[in-house]
């Protein structure tokens, strides 16, 4: 079912930051450190890009991977959505972005339990099927994106093919089949990449599985370099499990994310063969810009740094082209096995910690501090003595970029969590099913950066990062590789709600997908957001700037979905002691707009009452404020914009 609603007390979250501090360390001895610049090489802050959301779709399946990956067609205007719930992929009408309209589903149980992923170009869409029986080959099916989007090819695949994507020139097809063992650890398959050769046509396709068997024997060489191969009687075939694959511009070079060994392959597409299998390494943190929320028993949020190295771990990743040089950016979720026939997961605080490299191991391993924290038993007793010795935790709770070697040129450290500390402090680190389930996920994965895309936009790259658990999108301006900058975060979860109320907003995005301005129906670039979680899609346009257009029609109508402020912008920024916040609104609603210092504390109240549709501004003296970094929020139509801004005297 469609939904025009974007809702009152849907809650909308943007921060922007004209140059932010991001720092980085990993324990290969590089120490990075990664401030922004003020400006961005002279980049103005109100030029930034900003999310409008236009529309909503819904299959009003709660909590079964109803909305889990989206691609779309420029030629026929549909979107694509994987629907774990029943295995099929839903096509939707995409040709009003304000409405979505689903208009059938393809069923793909003729070869298979069902879809996991999707990628469409040039008319025809690639489909990763997984086998009835998880641990046996699938296939890569092909459809036509028009009409009834009828059977073009199925060629084989292996064991469960969970990504698929087509290289920019359309000439192949890559799979990631993720090989994941039964729940016994009984039958593990080999973990593999399928590539498919289209350059004599879908029709006359063909398909060669490239695994890691080549790399069997090398395994304690690879443990050493520090790719983690761990399974219960694995080799490095069986071991390594493919999760997601970035392609590099020319369409020669593939990374694939390798998540539970903490690796990355590197893929010669057209020799067919892993040419490097790249450890990526560990995040201190006990480095500063490095801290997190380690309990979900302490009440609190308390970001600080541990001694811990966080495994970096990989979900989503892609790539981009800047400089003359192909970069990684991964989101990095973090992942560990956990069968019944085998689990790696252990507590710290259930762990025999070494009294030399923890002489205050009673203090760290209560409930408050780091005790409730989920680390791997797998690595860590590094002298064989039975204690650990170093203690690693899953993913980094951060966005990566990594060259074309796999090392890493950038993390942005803690800066997720502190946002979203920041601004939804009474819903921080919550689960993505559960509207009342403050910090529970502190002793897990955090906010759990889960899936990315990047798109060249205004002559920038930006990278889009979902946020598992505690829902959202983060904007990153990734055009100088070494310095991402904090762009805006954007989240309409409405936390006053039950998390199965169908109005409930977005929960737990999945896959993100940017349709170029050029592929838009409303001319306009887009952002698709698949939440698994709520069974939705959200779309949203990217504006530039003060360029904060809501209406989707030529009469200039504005879409339901389109509400609250937008366009908020201040300039200068930084200022000293005058600046002059400016926002749009779509129509006639109730305003508020205060400041606030980094605490959360009120600082002053500027506008409270109504105020009719168009465009606004209102200044604020810090005459009498310190320097330093102050929030403002725009509050209106049930959405809050929230934005940085420095004070410099």
């Amino acid at each position: 079912m469609t939904s025009k609603r974007c809702g009152a007390a849907v809650l909308l979250l943007a921060i922007l930051i004209a140059g932010s501090a991001l720092a980085g360390h990993d324990d290969r001895g590089r120490d990075r450190d990664h401030r922004g610049h003020r400006g961005h090489h002279g980049h103005p802050a109100d030029k930034d890009v900003s999310l409008v959301r236009l529309g909503h779709w819904t299959t009003g399946v709660f909590d079964d991977g109803a909305s889990e990956i989206v691609a779309y067609d420029p030629g026929t205007m549909r979107l694509f959505s994987i629907n774990g719930s029943t295995g099929a992929i839903d096509v939707l009408d995409l040709s009003t972005p304000a409405t979505p309209t689903a208009l059938f589903s393809i069923d793909v149980t003729p070869w298979g339990k069902g879809a996991n992923h999707v990628d469409v170009h040039d008319g025809m869409l690639a489909a990763a099927v997984e086998n009835d029986d998880k641990q046996a080959d699938g296939q890569v099916v092909f459809f036509a994106t028009d009409g009834d989007c009828a059977m073009l090819n199925a060629l084989p695949a292996g064991a469960l093919p969970d990504m698929c994507l087509f290289t920019p020139d359309g000439r192949y097809v890559l799979v990631a089949n993720e090989g994941e063992p039964d729940d016994d650890y009984l039958v593990d398959p080999v973990g593999s990449v399928t590539i498919v050769d289209l350059r004599d046509g879908v029709a006359g396709a063909t398909a060669v599985n490239v695994g890691f068997e080549a790399w069997n024997g090398r395994e304690d060489e690879l443990r050493a370099a520090g790719v983690r191969i761990f399974g219960p009687g694995a080799n490095t075939a069986m071991d390594l499990e493919p999760e997601y694959i970035a392609v590099s511009h020319d369409g020669r070079t593939a990374w694939v994310a390798l998540q539970e060994a903490n690796a990355l392959a590197i893929v010669d597409i057209r020799r067919a063969e892993v040419t490097d299998i790249v450890p990526l390494g560990f995040k201190d943190h006990l480095a500063p810009g490095n801290g997190f929320d380690a309990s979900n028993r302490d009440d609190m949020i308390n970001i600080a740094n541990w001694p811990t190295r966080g495994m970096y771990m990989p979900d989503g990743i892609a790539s981009y082209r800047t400089g003359g040089r192909d970069y990684v950016v991964s989101a990095n979720e973090g992942d560990s096995r956990d069968y019944d026939g085998y689990s790696e997961e252990e507590r710290v605080k259930d762990l025999d910690l070494d009294p030399t490299a923890f002489p205050d191991a009673a203090t760290l391993q209560e409930d408050a501090n780091l005790g409730r924290l989920l680390t791997t038993s797998a690595n860590g007793d590094t002298d064989g003595d039975g204690d650990w010795d170093v203690l690693y935790s899953y993913g980094a709770r951060s966005m990566s970029i990594w060259n074309a070697a796999g090392e890493l040129v950038a993390d942005t450290g803690d800066l997720f969590e502190q946002v979203t500390a920041a601004m939804l402090p009474g819903q921080f680190n919550s689960n993505n099913d559960d509207n009342d389930s403050f910090d529970s996920r502190s002793d897990d994965k955090g906010p759990e950066p889960e899936g990315v895309a990047v798109a060249r936009l205004w002559g920038r790259h930006y990278a889009f990062v979902g946020l598992e658990r505690m829902g959202g999108v983060f904007v990153m301006d990734v055009t100088d590789p070494r310095e991402p900058r904090f762009v805006q975060y954007v989240n309409d979860r409405q936390w006053d709600l039950d998390a199965e109320d169908p109005t409930v907003g977005d929960l737990g995005p999945e896959g993100l997908r940017v349709v170029e301005a050029a592929d838009s129906p409303t001319g306009r670039p887009l952002l698709l957001v698949a939440n698994e979680v709520s069974g939705s899609i959200s779309v949203y346009e990217i504006t530039q700037g003060r360029d904060g257009r809501c209406d989707d029609d030529d009469d200039g109508d504005t879409p339901e979905a389109a509400r609250g402020p937008v366009a908020v912008a201040n300039t200068p920024n930084p200022f000293n002691p005058i600046t002059t916040i400016s926002y749009s609104l779509p129509r006639a609603t109730d305003v508020r707009v205060a400041v606030y210092n980094l605490r959360g504390q009120l600082v002053d109240t500027l506008v409270q009452g109504p105020q009719a549709a168009g465009d606004h501004v209102v200044t604020w003296s810090g005459a009498q404020a310190a320097s330093g970094i102050y929030l403002y929020m725009v509050e209106a139509d049930g959405m809050r914009v929230v934005q940085r801004m420095s004070l410099v005297k």
